[in-house]
């Protein structure tokens, strides 16, 4: 199965665009697995999203351009940028601030709302330096349900990312287990998926049971989400919930 979600299924007006992804495939779940809900935020000067709780959401902040103070309820006060990501677990509670500092450039980025394995876990939060802002031509693995690495999700669950140069191409990672669903999605520039599929930023491809070519004529940036929709995940988050009322 492959399937296109085309930027129109984002939702909102305001500097945070809103994606769903699983209504691309159903109207009975927002989400794909433990994919919950993708944010993909561009704010222009100074902003501040003010003090706000979650609860039972598993958050990574992976912003590309820009400067964020982040301020929550454990009484952390950090910076996170290109340089620095964050992984916040909400569990049973937890509430944060953001405050954009405005700079030369916007700050834009994802926000990635993931469903935890199971409800009322512990509140945490992780920073992650990058040793280098980009990986070229080479998925990397930023998060995964495993201590291999910094950011570990309750849920199963892998993030990756990488830029793909001009001209080059790529596949998937090798398969982590059988039977997984992966979502690829257009940061920045433009990719081709199997000689037929045409993908924009902010568009993006479900892919499962399949294998695929990405074919790129521009550095594209790309990021990678996997989830094993076969196993045990919390649907009631405040953010990655099913927010679909049946």
């Amino acid at each position: 199965m492959i399937q296109k979600i085309d930027h129109t299924m984002f939702a909102g007006h305001g500097p945070i665009k809103v994606l769903y992804p699983g209504l691309s495939l159903s109207q009975t779940d927002t989400g794909i697995g433990s994919i919950g809900r993708i944010d993909h935020p561009e704010f222009h000067g100074n902003t501040i999203i003010r003090m706000h709780p979650h609860a039972n959401d598993e958050i990574v902040s992976y912003f590309r351009s820009g400067l964020s103070e982040h301020k929550d309820s454990e009484g952390i006060v950090e910076n996170i940028d290109k340089h620095k990501l964050m992984f916040m677990k909400a569990g049973r509670s937890f509430y944060h601030e953001e405050k954009i500092l405005g700079t030369d450039e916007p700050l834009e980025g994802l926000q990635i709302f993931i469903r935890p394995g199971k409800k009322d876990l512990e509140p945490k939060v992780v920073f992650m330096d990058l040793e280098s802002i980009h990986s070229e031509n080479k998925w990397r693995l930023l998060g995964s349900p495993t201590n291999e690495t910094a950011f570990q999700f309750s849920s199963q669950k892998w993030l990756f990312d990488m830029k793909l140069l001009a001209n080059q191409d790529a596949t998937l990672p090798p398969l982590i287990k059988d039977d997984l669903t992966y979502l690829l999605y257009v940061f920045k520039g433009s990719a081709t998926i199997n000689s037929d599929i045409h993908l924009q930023k902010k568009e993006s491809v479900v892919v499962k049971d399949e294998q695929i070519k990405i074919k790129v004529i521009e550095d594209t940036e790309l990021v990678l989400f996997v989830t094993d929709e076969e196993t045990e995940i919390f649907k009631g988050g405040m953010y990655s919930g099913n927010q679909v009322k049946i």
